[in-house]
């Protein structure tokens, strides 16, 4: 024990540099695991949606909703969700899905909506790209 706080005193930039580096992954780690509540995959998606109901919410501008969208999502751009009215109709046992062009807006959304009491809501990451890249069916 002597010859550790031996060491610790003599490479103090040694220890600084081991404790940043333990600190700067349990961040990236904690950073990770909060995502991977909110955020799941094109293929969960599809298992949320069919064997849960899941109501898809598409927080894109109406422009790019009407280019292309999943079907029988709603369109909910990120504005008037955030503006704090209860846009999904107090359906807070329902499970959400919301969605954008790449899965970034979508997953700040899911997480305003957590806030706001809907504790079963998810991001689909990759947003729509994702969903193109397994050839999955947009309608317009």
């Amino acid at each position: 024990m002597g010859q550790l706080a031996e060491f610790i005193s003599n490479h103090p930039w040694l220890i600084t540099g081991l404790v940043v580096s333990w600190l700067a992954v349990m961040t990236y780690e904690l950073r990770l695991k909060s995502q991977s509540l909110t955020h799941v995959s094109v293929n969960d998606a599809v298992r949320l949606i069919n064997n849960k109901g899941a109501l898809v919410i598409d927080v894109r501008e109406p422009e790019a909703y009407a280019a292309g969208h999943i079907v029988n999502s709603r369109n909910i751009p990120l504005k008037q969700l955030m503006s704090g009215e209860d846009v999904v109709k107090k359906q807070k046992n329902k499970v959400l899905l919301t969605v954008c062009d790449r899965g970034t807006i979508s997953g700040k959304a899911a997480i305003a909506l957590r806030k706001a009491g809907y504790q079963s809501t998810f991001s689909l990451k990759g947003g729509l790209a994702g969903w193109r890249a397994e050839n999955l069916p947009l309608v317009k």
